[in-house]
């Protein structure tokens, strides 16, 4: 295909604006899919995608309209997999901005834009859902103007859902999304912007070809990872794979490999032919590093051995997915998984129970912390358990975020109260537009990790949105705090928090944790401490057995003898009794209740 007649564009837009639906109407109005075949959320292929409704995975397809080929990439709309939107974006020259007209603008939006804007993209404003009662259109395009800097009549007003509008988006992609600019007689150059694992072909690398062109059955490199492979086959996907000799200069595609693991191809990698290698890879590769962690353990301990084999299944289409194992006194063997955010790690335990039919225990969420110990050692620690004695530490580092909120004017004093209460530093308020506002912050990446989210959405009555980026590592006064149950420590409840807030989080876990561990025959004591030093206690008490229900009249002492019993019993317990901590009582900082 000739290059000039190449357009290559994604959709971007927050969660649930209306990007997959969008895709649906452009792959029918282009005969890319028959009518008969057609099911909504065509390119979400995820059961999870599917009812939630969100795109996880993005989807690469080629459409034919007049004499044009158009490559799409529908991208996730969730902070969690920003990097691969970026890498998304670097693969096209266009980029399809979607608004909700009954939403606006949010957080995600700005980021997304901002994204494409860094990319040198030609932006295509779209305001979606204009048949929904609650759409206002004006409004809505006042904040895309605002934002964009564009005519008020560049917008296109559509409805995905009913197809009205959708044939104007095509005829703006062909007319103002610029052909791509690539060399065709250089050496080859093609940038992945997705990969995963097919367990009967290997690694499949979903492509854009930057200069060159590759060839089936060329040998292949992996410049960042130095990986070498082999391209098996080669083509375009009409959503589905469509075999070709070759992919040249500007097209978009995938190539199956015979690699082993996404490892070894990461996102944002640069391929070549290993012949006739380029000199230079393409810009912009970095290695995905997870910042949420988390202890997963199976409900029994035979079924480790399962769940460490799905878990190297998964990782082995996911690079970002990373685990070591871990033992845990009260829960047995397991792994310590690295997420890129909250909604990674929801997705994989979702994954892991359904499609490996497993019960699982995952403990409270953490993020990771470097340490300088007085020897000079650097240290890195992925949970409270791993700190070593604090008289061998000089400094704990935590990481911060840069946060942005959107939000209408009203709610921002609510937000600024939220933020400031996370130990979070508002930074600047800037308005998108009369009535919305841009609220940017910092703050510890820890403080949000659990419920940031939804008290946001609590206090800006579900209109407040919010994106972020990990900035730097900060060093704070932070402890770790330690758990006992009946005297006895328990580690996988360990948490590492700041000093000014640990009593606060000791009395609320402790209180959390009276309601999910079962009262014993005996009092059970609750604490929370740091170091030797006890900062929290709520007491169990102990079930109310009347011994003295059989005993009729009689002497006093009588009944004295048996109660003596019963409390020489309840003391025995208490030194040797065992108390049973149940699967909950290791995710009460992620209830809210």
């Amino acid at each position: 295909m000739d290059q000039s007649h190449i357009r290559n564009f994604c959709i971007i837009a927050h969660i649930d604006h209306g990007k997959s639906t969008l895709a649906d109407r452009l792959l029918e109005l282009t005969d890319t899919i028959q009518r008969r075949d057609m099911k909504s959320q065509l390119l979400d292929k995820m059961d999870l995608e599917r009812e939630r409704g969100i795109t996880i995975k993005l989807a690469p397809v080629r459409m034919k309209h007049q004499d044009y080929e158009l490559n799409l990439i529908d991208t996730p709309g969730h902070v969690d997999f920003s990097y691969e939107v970026s890498r998304s974006l670097e693969a096209c020259e266009g980029a399809i901005l979607v608004v909700d007209a009954s939403q606006g603008i949010q957080a995600q939006t700005l980021a997304n834009v901002y994204l494409a804007m860094a990319a040198d993209l030609k932006i295509i404003p779209v305001l979606n859902k204009i048949d929904l009662p609650a759409a206002d259109v004006e409004k809505v395009s006042a904040e895309a103007v605002a934002l964009l800097g564009c005519e008020k009549e560049e917008i296109l007003h559509i409805s995905a859902k009913t197809g009205e509008g959708v044939d104007q988006v095509l005829e703006k992609v062909v007319n103002d999304v610029p052909a791509p600019s690539g060399q065709p007689e250089q050496n080859t150059r093609a940038l992945i912007f997705d990969s995963y694992y097919d367990e009967y072909r290997g690694v499949v690398l979903y492509v854009r070809v930057v200069d060159g062109k590759i060839a089936k059955g060329s040998e292949i490199t992996m410049m960042a990872t130095g990986a070498n492979g082999l391209a098996l086959e080669l083509g375009s996907l009409n959503p589905n794979l469509s075999p070709a000799p070759h992919l040249a200069t500007g097209e978009i595609g995938y190539i199956v490999t015979n690699l082993r693991s996404t490892k070894e191809a990461k996102v944002g990698d640069t391929v070549t032919i290993k012949s006739k290698p380029a000199s230079d890879a393409l810009p912009g590769y970095k290695d995905v590093k997870p910042f949420v962690y988390a202890g997963i353990f199976p409900d029994s301990n035979e079924n480790y051995q399962l769940l460490k084999e799905a878990i190297e299944k998964l990782s082995l289409s996911d690079s970002a997915l990373q685990f070591t194992p871990e033992n845990s006194s009260v829960l047995g063997f397991g792994v310590r998984v690295g997420f890129l955010g909250l909604l990674h790690m929801d997705i994989v335990r979702e994954r892991l129970e359904r499609e490996y039919d497993l019960e699982l225990v995952i403990t409270n969420p953490s993020t990771d912390y470097q340490l300088t110990l007085v020897s000079g050692e650097q240290l890195d620690i992925k949970s409270a358990t791993e700190l070593p004695d604090p008289s061998k530490i000089v400094e704990i580092r935590e990481p911060w975020i840069k946060g942005e909120v959107v939000v209408p004017k009203e709610y921002v004093g609510a937000v600024i109260q939220l933020i400031s209460s996370k130990r979070g530093l508002q930074k600047n308020l800037s308005y998108v537009d009369a009535q919305l506002a841009l609220l940017t912050f910092e703050a510890p990446l820890a403080n949000l990790l659990t419920d940031f989210y939804d008290q946001l959405k609590s206090v800006t009555s579900g209109y407040g949105s919010f994106n972020y980026e990990l900035d730097n590592y900060r060093a704070e006064d932070l402890v770790k705090v330690d758990f006992y149950v009946a005297g006895e420590i328990v580690e996988a409840l360990s948490v590492m928090v700041h000093r000014s807030e640990s009593q606060k989080l000791g009395r609320e876990i402790v209180d959390k944790l009276k309601e999910v561990i079962p009262r014993q025959n005996f009092k059970v004591a609750l604490q929370a401490a740091i170091g030797g030093k006890f900062i929290a206690r709520a007491d169990l008490s102990a079930f109310r057995k009347d011994v003295t229900t059989g005993l009729y009249g009689g002497d006093v002492s009588r009944k004295k003898k048996v109660l003596a019993k019963q409390a020489k019993g309840k003391k025995r317990l208490k030194r040797f009794g065992k108390v049973d901590i149940p699967p909950e009582a290791f995710t009460v900082m992620l209830s809210n209740e």
